[in-house]
């Protein structure tokens, strides 16, 4: 087979006539053949409105087929940019501006501020019109001016393939160049990682304007010759239909979604029974312990944890597939990068100790766009840093401690919230726990926890407090406990840390 260097090359490897997009409202699948023929219009499409290589294309799109194929389609000419559908008019137009967005992808009869503010800038907009007749995410562009592409044609490895700005909890969003280099890098490290094959099948829930959904569900499935199954996105009251109907070999999500899902595990035992899955993927957070063992129960299939992020293409490590040891609470060995820790100074640091983990490889932007103050901080000897403080085990596991800014800083010590966090969710009444700072006078910072229970049961702040002090210091106790019904999330299912003090109306 030829070296894969784009996503156009990831279509052109799949055999012709077997499914590369799946969709579950019963419509024929788009088949690899349909993919590259779709590949080919699309390109031409962009070219004859003006639009070519390193071209921004802002898309804003239902999460589904017609996204994944908008996706694999655009990029193999232009530079995509998925934004969420959810973003409000000057949402939008700081992201169209700061893009410097080419053209807009909407889809025909879905309404979307997005469009009056592509008018405002004078964005051109394109008219995504799906192709009922072509298969699951076939389609059709309309609307644009025509025009000569200053580079048309097809995508080449160097080209950038995917736009993604940092999720910017505490900065102005910084944006994340990755080349076609990097996206197929990593495709393929995830594919190798799962051993997939033409004959998996991933149910997709993440949404697709973020790495998760992109990388690790549609291009590691083409990476791998199988389909992937898009859903409207992620719903837990739909998610044993699909399963039932769709038949995935497996499916990757954030925690979050994993919890909702082994929430109703047991009243859909027989779905479960009758569609096995070959494993089940978690990625974008820490997932608890007692969570891939309650959904390794649950599923009778092993949960493969993995780490990643944006910068990196998504994944950097992951546990491996059975019989190798999966460790509960670990993200697993380098599968992408190479990984390595290393202190303040830049120095690489010996197994077993603590220190920033930093990362290298193909897979890794090349630095953030139009932004060398962040590049200088992010970039040390050819290494990137990730923000993430972690160990590596003696077998070349990777443990991480927390994120380094959101380590809690209680006087003269410093708490890892994912230690907490760890703890307090072993308590038998505790479905989801997350540890947060709470501002202090005195000390700086206090640590507090906000909890959601388990259907039914009970507990008290006082208990949780107890338990939490059989197994931490003194220091790394929460004073405070929240009980929530839910836990606020961001837009793609991740349980925000930082600012939650604030967001609660909490001071310590």
């Amino acid at each position: 087979m030829s070296e894969i260097r784009t996503v156009a090359d990831l279509a052109a490897a799949g055999d012709a006539g077997r499914p590369a997009i799946r969709a579950p409202e019963g419509r024929a699948p788009l088949t690899y053949g349909g993919l590259r023929a779709l590949i080919e219009r699309t390109v031409a499409a962009l070219n004859r409105v003006g639009v070519g290589r390193d071209d921004r294309v802002a898309i804003v799109l239902p999460n589904g087929p017609e996204m994944a194929a908008a996706f694999v389609s655009i990029a193999s000419g232009a530079t995509t940019a998925p934004l969420n559908p959810a973003y409000k008019a000057e949402e939008f137009e700081f992201y169209l501006s700061d893009l410097k967005a080419k053209a807009l992808v909407a889809q025909r009869g879905v309404e979307t501020p997005a469009r009056a503010v592509a008018e405002k800038l004078g964005v051109p907009v394109l008219e995504l019109v799906p192709d009922a007749e072509g298969g699951a995410g076939a389609f059709s562009l309309e609307g644009g001016a025509e025009g000569a592409a200053a580079r048309p044609g097809m995508a080449e490895t160097d080209d950038v393939a995917l736009v993604l700005h940092t999720s910017g909890t505490t900065a102005r969003p910084k944006i994340v160049p990755l080349t076609h280099g990097n996206v197929t890098a990593s495709a393929q490290s995830i594919a190798r990682t799962l051993e997939l094959s033409p004959n998996d099948a991933c149910l997709n829930v993440m949404p697709l304007f973020h790495i998760h959904g992109l990388i690790a569900a549609t291009l590691a499935s083409l990476a791998g010759g199988g389909a992937v199954v898009c859903t409207p996105g992620f719903n837990a009251l739909r998610f044993f239909g699909w399963l039932d109907m769709e038949k995935p070999t497996w499916y990757t999500a954030v925690p979050t979604m994993h919890q909702a899902i082994l929430a109703r595990a047991e009243r859909n035992r027989a779905i479960i029974e009758r569609t096995p899955l070959r494993f089940l993927r978690s990625s974008s957070a820490s997932l608890p312990a007692q969570v891939m063992r309650d959904l390794e129960t649950a599923f009778n299939a092993p949960v493969i944890e993995s780490y990643g992020m944006t910068e990196a293409s998504h994944q950097m490590a992951s546990n491996p597939l059975p019989p190798r040891p999966r460790k509960p609470g670990i993200v697993g060995v380098a599968a992408g990068p190479e990984i390595a820790i290393m202190d303040e100074e830049g120095n690489v640091l010996p197994q077993g100790a603590i220190g920033e983990v930093v990362i290298r490889g193909p897979g890794v932007t090349k630095g953030y766009e139009a932004n060398p103050e962040a590049n200088a901080k992010a970039f040390i000897n050819g290494w990137f840093r990730t923000g993430d403080q972690g160990m590596l085990d003696e077998e070349g596991y990777l443990q991480l401690t927390g994120r380094l800014k959101e380590l809690i800083k209680r006087g003269g010590e410093q708490v890892s919230p994912l230690e907490v966090d760890g703890v307090l969710s072993e308590h038998p009444a505790v479905a989801q726990a997350l540890t947060f700072s709470i501002p202090h006078a005195m000390l700086g910072e206090e640590v507090g926890a906000a909890v959601v229970l388990r259907e039914g049961m009970d507990c008290t702040e006082r208990e949780l407090r107890d338990f939490a002090a059989k197994h931490l210091a003194d220091f790394k106790v929460p004073r405070k406990v929240v009980f929530l019904p839910e836990i606020p999330k961001g837009a793609t299912g991740k349980l925000q840390r930082i600012g939650l003090a604030e967001k609660l109306g909490i001071s310590a």
